[in-house]
């Protein structure tokens, strides 16, 4: 065991959550990119927190409960009259595809000071697109710090001009396309604030780029049963690896590992 396995690291969740609805089954899944990571960092031995919002209705109490059992601290989940933020989700050939999202009380949700506070004491803050925090990057920035957000599939969304130059790991998600392509855009990323830029392909693998060299991880096989929290599991796995200061290859093998686990079983977790 090395030293920066012997150290307690914590990683911050912040931002949006959602109850993954199936309409086949009427199945229900708490889910949401932040919470996610939160809860496959503790899966994979890891700390973490997470501060976002629910509504004071029956998703609200399931998410709560179900975050808090998995041993991630909920000090800082906000309850707001109201409904819970729910996706309805499909099942196409053994792939999830996202169908009407209700934003629910995530609609209002802001920082509070003492959210800052709190998010600041952690060793990494990861946080998304959907998160509803991108106004308060420059402060959490400002607290030193590391910082991760997760842009999914929106490579031209307006909130990658707002948090791009506060990142330090900036993730991206997208099937198809060519490695010319997926370079030159990691390198386009990369120059306008992160450390490093990734960028996962289903099964293409991943690739990501520092600024100075060019990686890519393949995937590793697995029995595939559905692909919720795929990526926030790969998300998950890189960023544990990097709070324990593992280089970029490895983090892309630790978060292809913890995909791996995600993608055998049904819903995110």
């Amino acid at each position: 065991m090395t030293p920066e396995d012997k150290k307690p690291l914590r990683l911050a969740a912040v931002g949006d959550n959602c109850m993954d609805v199936y309409g086949a089954t009427g199945e229900a899944f708490p889910g949401g990119n932040p919470v996610n990571v939160a809860v496959y960092t503790r899966r994979l031995g890891g700390a973490a927190s997470y501060t976002g919002v629910v509504g004071n209705d029956a998703h609200g109490r399931r998410m709560r409960a179900a975050i808090a059992a998995k041993g991630v601290d909920v000090s800082h989940l906000h309850t707001a009259p109201g409904a819970t933020a729910i996706t309805h989700v499909t099942m196409e050939n053994g792939d999830r595809v996202l169908g009407d999202y209700e934003e629910g009380v995530m609609a209002h949700f802001r920082l509070t000071e003492d959210d800052i506070d709190f998010l600041a004491g952690h060793d990494l803050v990861v946080s998304g697109l959907w998160g509803m925090i991108e106004k308060d990057l420059p402060k959490l920035k400002a607290r030193g710090v590391p910082l991760a957000f997760d842009f999914a599939d929106k490579l031209t969304h307006p909130v990658i001009d707002a948090a791009l130059p506060y990142v330090d790991y900036a993730f991206f998600s997208r099937d198809g396309g060519s490695p010319e392509e997926w370079r030159a855009f990691l390198e386009a990323m990369q120059a306008r604030g992160p450390k490093v830029a990734v960028v996962t392909l289903g099964a293409q693998g991943s690739m990501a780029y520092d600024g100075a060299r060019h990686y890519t991880q393949g995937i590793l096989d697995c029995d595939v049963v559905d692909t919720m929290g795929a990526g926030d599991s790969y998300i998950a796995g890189f960023l544990y690896g990097a709070m324990r200061g593992r280089d970029i290859p490895a983090c892309m093998l630790e978060g292809t590992r913890s995909s791996s686990v995600t993608l055998q079983y049904p819903g995110a977790w």
